[in-house]
């Protein structure tokens, strides 16, 4: 099978189930957004933290095909008239949003109080789980108007938003780790 097909020459792309679309329809926008912070989680997972953070970035980014699979489905092709799941799409369920929040809650209890907004940086790790966490909430923004227009499982939206505080915990949990300072925003006081 050759990976090009030439099918989207025309500036057009088809869903799960058949549907073509405009390839900047807010669907592939969507799941596109979605398809490249699973990039950047993998360069996150590939830099020298510890072997549990990479155990999680590798469920994540099982996730994040998932949440890339549910967003790329014409929701018109995926139920059948019976209401069986026509393409056999894996969901999103709760454990796979509260595994994410014991993460949060494990890393948050050995990390120090945060009472300051915090500047990006501090190491170039510290700085790749940043941009990913921006990403995530754009691709968190994206996938709320596509909701608004075309609804799916509510879920979807709940892990992308938790993913972003994950993100940001395992920021600072790494630049614990890697001893990297954190700075802290301070407004400046003008006269």
């Amino acid at each position: 099978m050759k990976i090009y097909t030439k099918t989207g020459d025309n500036g057009t792309t088809a869903l799960f189930g058949g549907t073509r679309v405009a390839k900047h329809h807010i669907r592939i926008d969507s799941y596109g957004t979605i398809d490249e912070l699973n990039s950047w989680l993998g360069l996150i997972r590939d830099q020298e933290i510890d072997t549990h953070s990479k155990k999680i970035l590798t469920l994540i980014q099982d996730k994040l095909f998932t949440v890339g699979a549910i967003l790329a489905t014409d929701p018109d092709k995926a139920i059948l008239k019976s209401g069986k799941d026509r393409l056999n799409i894996p969901k999103i369920d709760a454990g796979d949003i509260e595994l994410l929040e014991k993460e949060m809650d494990d890393m948050d209890a050995e990390l120090p109080q945060m009472t300051h907004f915090i500047l990006p940086g501090g190491h170039a790790t510290v700085s790749y789980c940043h941009i990913a966490r921006t990403v995530c909430r754009r691709a968190e923004r994206i996938a709320s108007l596509l909701n608004e227009n075309e609804p799916y499982d509510e879920r979807v939206l709940m892990y992308i938003n938790r993913l972003s505080d994950y993100l940001f915990v395992l920021a600072r949990k790494l630049s614990s780790d890697l001893q990297a300072e954190e700075i802290k925003w301070i407004p400046e006081k003008k006269d």
